[in-house]
């Protein structure tokens, strides 16, 4: 564990120097407690630069949920989701023989983990962020006493575009919102929006029409 340990901090490092990711809270703060970190997805490398920005104490404790079809195609990727992220593989192709993808996350909740989720459920090459799946409700609805923290994440497609294996150096910026949670008598559907316009919410050109 204490090599994977470094072997993460290597990785924080060089994900530092080539985003020179600038990290916000706002009206939040890290703490050590349990929560859903949920995000924006424009790139692969996504996962690494929200994992980077949180503090030590709390990176090691949050597991990110990522695909398997991905993850899985050699053993370096192998070996970083599953000892050095420890991350919550999923089947995005699953048949009737794969793990359900919700109870996975409950699980890893149920055993203290905080997670790290991509609620579009794919990347999103467009401006703007699609529509929620489901998962992060069953979640809310599952645990409500853990908190959801909304994470914006600019430039990231700029960074890492689809189909490039090697990343662009450029200023990334994450902005990690309010925490949140499922009300009571809330409908999945107003949810979902909710949780999305908290996350639309973050953008820094919103912020600035705001401001005008």
């Amino acid at each position: 564990m204490a090599f994977e340990r470094l072997v993460g901090a290597t990785i924080c490092g060089f994900v530092k120097l080539i985003t020179g990711a600038r990290v916000i809270w706002q009206d939040n703060a890290p703490e050590e407690r349990q929560r859903i970190y949920f995000a924006n997805h424009r790139s692969h490398a996504d996962i690494v630069l929200l994992w980077s920005a949180l503090p030590p104490a709390i990176r090691y404790r949050s597991r990110p949920v990522a695909g398997a079809d991905y993850w899985q195609t050699n053993k370096f990727k192998q070996y970083l989701a599953g000892q050095v992220f420890q991350s919550v593989l999923i089947d995005r192709n699953r048949s009737e023989t794969s793990p359900n993808p919700v109870e996975q996350m409950v699980t890893a909740l149920s055993e203290g983990s905080s997670l790290i989720i991509f609620p579009e459920g794919t990347r999103n090459l467009d401006e703007g962020v699609k529509p929620f799946k489901s998962g992060i409700y069953h979640l809310a609805k599952a645990h409500p006493e853990v908190e959801l923290v909304p994470v914006w994440l600019e430039n990231m497609g700029r960074v890492m575009p689809k189909g490039e294996i090697v990343p662009v150096p450029l200023i990334c910026t994450l902005i990690f919102g309010p925490a949140m949670h499922l009300q009571p008598q809330e409908t999945k559907e107003e949810f979902l929006e909710r949780a999305r316009n908290a996350l639309l919410n973050l953008q820094p050109s919103k912020e600035k029409e705001e401001e005008l």
